[in-house]
């Protein structure tokens, strides 16, 4: 292989394309209402009806809001798979989708948080698809760009920034494929 001519836009794509398409995709199939809201501990944060969280700060601009307090709590509160998909939503890829791709602004408080699970889905497909056809549109060169004031580090080049975000998408939609196997496995 000639590393002079890899094309490191495909690679990182593919990254995180191989684990959304073979693991993370399956094993999000079919998640229930009852599971998206499931606490597991009493106290957890989630996303919840507008009104009826008893968390510091209850973010979000519809009828559902997201659990939050800043700063946050040590140690931090447990999270719902709900909360953990509305963090992948919006924080890792909507807010980046805005400030780098040109996609509307997206905040925790302007956010419309789902109130059911295949809602969540949609919306964390429609965000992962925005944010690799914003990384495709980056070609070569874009990868090399500094990532700008968006970002805590803006000196970085943005192929820094794809590979945080691909590993916060691992990290966080892994966590939420093993609370779907302890709910599993909690009924069972």
């Amino acid at each position: 292989m000639d590393a002079e001519n890899v094309d490191w836009n495909r690679s990182l794509r593919a990254q995180i394309e191989f684990h959304w398409d073979h693991q993370l995709r399956p094993r999000l199939r079919g998640l229930t209402d009852e599971e998206y809201f499931w606490s597991p501990v009493p106290a957890a944060w989630s996303v919840r009806p507008r009104g009826t969280s008893s968390a510091p700060v209850q973010a979000g601009s519809g009828e559902f809001t997201i659990d939050y307090a800043f700063p946050t709590p040590e140690p931090a509160p447990f999270t719902t798979i709900a909360w953990r998909l509305g963090h992948v939503i919006v924080g890792v890829l909507a807010a980046r989708n805005a400030a780098h791709f040109g996609a509307p602004a997206a905040s925790y408080e302007s956010w419309e948080y789902a109130g059911d699970a295949d809602a969540a889905l949609d919306q964390l497909e429609a965000q992962l698809d925005a944010w690799l056809t914003g990384v495709r549109g980056l070609g070569e060169a874009g990868l090399r760009q500094p990532c700008g004031p968006a970002e805590p580090y803006p000196d970085a080049p943005m192929a820094d920034l794809v590979l945080h975000i691909h590993r916060e998408l691992i990290h966080h939609l892994s966590e939420v494929c093993l609370l779907r196997d302890l709910h599993w496995h909690s009924r069972a």
